[in-house]
């Protein structure tokens, strides 16, 4: 979800997907911790209370996928559903994972792509389950040629996306009881976020920025926009995408006249974007949210957690009602 173009694509959609050519990079979501409090390591290992049942059906892009037996060599070309796989006690089972899933730090992370994936080069782990989150290289076919069940979530559209994939890969793995945990701490969590934030008189504007040098910005259509949203927020980026593809590039006269109160960058690992880069651009200091910086208005995110849709998702929320009341404070 941020752009240089290739690098844009792929953490909008494949933690990413190829929904927008023009979504570049990504970083690529996992443990619910409170924002602010640090990347903690997910366990490889849990367990399940109750016994699991297979064979199972797991619905997913590429429609219903039985699986005969629990997985036990799972192969994982998805940032956002390896954190998920860790987070529900799966991790163990993981024998791969691509190589943008950096996170958790003990993930068997490989040179394995997600972007391009090669059919040989995953039948050479022998697993017997792959999940992917885009279907680059015709993966679903070429893997069902070789007899390897393939489970396809691609970008989540909304929240309840984001939880049903917890769920669906709760079930395929045996860890159907801690996903369901886990969604539901997620709930309560941001739910939570969501309501402690302070309703403004107003509708605030928001300009989110998913890549740059180029202002690219991301929809009230699109996943994260959906989140924004549930805090009231007026996208500012909404009128600008002629094309309805999500991720419009808008021009700087465009920024300053739309005078967003508060901006989020997504590209501050990819682009090293700060508050303090943001004030030196010609012509932001006119910006309400370049203004009011010392508020708390320009908030940099972590590119990954942005960019994914997995458990981390809570750190997401709390950092936006964050800096929704900071605006208003």
């Amino acid at each position: 979800m941020h752009s240089r173009p290739h690098a844009l694509t792929r953490r909008i959609a494949v933690g990413v997907v190829a929904a927008s050519a023009l979504l570049a990079a990504g970083c690529s979501s996992s443990k619910s911790t409170p924002a602010g409090s640090g990347s903690s390591t997910i366990p490889a290992t849990s367990t399940s209370a109750g016994a699991a049942v297979f064979p199972t059906t797991i619905t997913a892009k590429n429609g219903p996928v039985k699986l005969a037996a629990e997985p036990k060599k799972i192969v994982s070309l998805s940032p956002s559903a390896t954190e998920d796989l860790f987070q529900i006690g799966a991790g163990s089972q993981v024998i791969a994972v691509d190589d943008q899933s950096n996170y958790p730090a003990n993930a068997p992370k490989t040179t394995l792509s997600g972007y391009k994936p090669n059919a040989e080069a995953i039948a050479k782990y022998n697993p017997d389950l792959v999940v992917v989150a885009d279907d680059s290289s015709q993966i679903v076919e070429q893997l069902g040629k070789l007899n390897v069940p393939v489970l396809w979530f691609d970008a989540a559209n909304n929240l309840d996306d984001a939880y049903n994939q917890i769920t669906e890969l709760g079930a395929a793995t045996g860890h159907a009881t801690q996903a369901a945990t886990e969604v539901g701490t997620m709930k309560q969590q941001i739910n939570a976020a969501i309501a402690g934030a302070k309703k403004p008189a107003s509708p605030l504007k928001y300009y989110y920025e998913v890549g740059t040098p180029g202002n690219y910005s991301a929809t009230s259509k699109t996943f994260i926009g959906s989140i924004f949203a549930q805090f009231g927020l007026t996208d500012i980026a909404d009128p600008a995408d002629k094309t309805g593809g999500g991720y419009p590039q808008l021009s700087d006269e465009y920024l300053v006249t739309s005078a967003p109160d508060l901006i989020f960058l997504a590209d501050t690992k990819c682009c090293q974007q700060t508050a303090a880069t943001v004030a030196a651009r010609p012509g932001w200091s006119a910006i309400p949210a370049v203004k009011n910086a010392a508020k708390g208005t320009v908030v940099g995110l972590d590119d990954d957690i942005a960019s994914r849709w997995g458990p981390r998702l809570v750190q997401l929320v709390q950092q936006i009602s964050k800096a929704v009341n900071q605006a208003q404070g």
